[in-house]
């Protein structure tokens, strides 16, 4: 029961920094193309911060669920992806490079807020350790969260938003050629991932910022 319960716990305190973490990361995608003049994912009723409308059954709810009862040590998911129309745009490849970009970027702001979070929590530890402990522990997994989908979507392959990115960079010639992977991407990412390959090249550099991010707060 206790070993239950804990689990129902984490779940419980988990679950926000997930929303969190790929609710705003999509978001920030639609916020950026509005800029650019893409209204898309403004007409669909997506560039709102109500996670009922980024929620993907399987991401967001089937496989951070089954990495929770297996007790994986870590959380990963992902959201409906927010539509955008390059075409609306009037450098569509250096445009949707930026666009991109912003999803990422987002999660490195949320990672910074939850590590400030943290730093609250441990700071009223010795107060209302009832408060602060759920609050730490937030702010723990609101870091690592974000750091994960962070610098997994930078990897650079379509359709991660480093592949787009990458596309942006290059030269037209190469840049359709790189953009032709797109459909074996979550191939290639499936296979680095059940080989181990993967969290060897995401693992140092997400535990390089946690690290970091923790010592300047002082957590």
């Amino acid at each position: 029961m206790s070993s239950a319960l804990s689990m129902i716990q984490y779940a419980a305190v988990a679950a926000l920094p997930l929303l969190f973490a790929i609710t705003v990361h999509e978001t920030a995608h639609g916020w950026m193309a509005l800029r650019f003049g893409d209204r898309t994912a403004q007409m669909l009723g997506r560039l709102t911060l109500n996670p009922i409308k980024h929620i993907d059954p399987v991401g967001t709810i089937m496989i951070p669920g089954i990495l929770l009862i297996a007790q994986a040590g870590f959380l990963f998911g992902w959201a409906k992806p927010v539509p955008v129309d390059m075409r609306n745009f009037r450098n569509p490849r250096r445009e949707m490079a930026i666009v991109a970009l912003a999803g990422p970027l987002s999660n490195l702001l949320m990672a910074i807020g939850w590590a400030l979070i943290a730093k609250l929590g441990l700071t009223l530890a010795p107060v209302s350790p009832w408060f602060a402990k759920p609050m730490l522990l937030m702010g723990q997994l609101g870091i690592l969260v974000n750091l994960v989908l962070m610098v997994l979507n930078l990897l650079p392959l379509p359709p991660l938003d480093g592949g787009r990115v990458l596309v942006g960079l290059l030269p037209h010639h190469l840049a359709d050629r790189f953009a032709r992977l797109e459909p074996y991407g979550m191939f290639i990412l499936v296979g680095l991932l059940v080989t181990g390959l993967l969290s060897k090249i995401i693992g140092p550099p997400i535990f390089a910022l946690q690290r970091l991010l923790m010592t300047l707060t002082g957590i």
